[in-house]
């Protein structure tokens, strides 16, 4: 098995241009170019599992203290467009989320690769954070980050306390 690339800080992050939830796409370089100081990216297994659905609730709940300090969140995983839309209508989500159906982006960003999973080895998405800076740069990057009390951990490493 290939060894997961990771990302580190310092390091260009990977731009991409995915589809989202009600048409249209996101791509990375323009919501750079649209935030004040950044944009928070995170990759998550799967939309409507209870750890995705904690993790997405909390950046929701956040989203206007995020934007208000000056970052944009994008929230991708492998669902279908379809899916996400459920998604957003069932939570009211605030934000974008990206289907990367291939793979290919969580695979740049060292977001999928192997994991362990109820003590076995699998293939599948590494739920994890990062703070893409203004100039593209990798600010900060988390892997294996746990779904609950994840986002007040990155509130407090970017000053946000609102």
């Amino acid at each position: 098995m290939a060894e997961t690339i990771r990302l580190s800080v310092g390091d260009r992050a990977p731009d991409f241009e995915l589809p989202v939830a009600f048409g249209g796409t996101v791509q990375l370089s323009q919501a750079l170019q649209e935030a004040d100081k950044g944009v928070v990216v995170y990759f998550y297994p799967r939309a409507m599992t209870p750890g995705c659905t904690t993790e997405a609730c909390d950046f929701r709940d956040s989203e206007n203290s995020l934007r208000a300090a000056g970052y944009t969140v994008i929230g991708i995983s492998p669902d279908p467009v379809a899916r996400l839309e459920k998604f957003v209508d069932k939570e009211s989500l605030n934000f974008p989320l990206a289907s990367d159906e291939e793979r290919a982006v969580m695979v740049s960003y060292g977001a999928f690769g192997e994991k362990k999973n109820y003590g076995k080895v699998v293939q599948g998405v590494i739920r994890s954070t990062f703070v893409v800076a203004k100039d593209g740069t990798v600010a900060s990057a988390h892997y294996a980050v746990k779904a609950t009390g994840h986002v007040a951990r990155l509130r407090k490493e970017l000053g946000i306390n609102a």
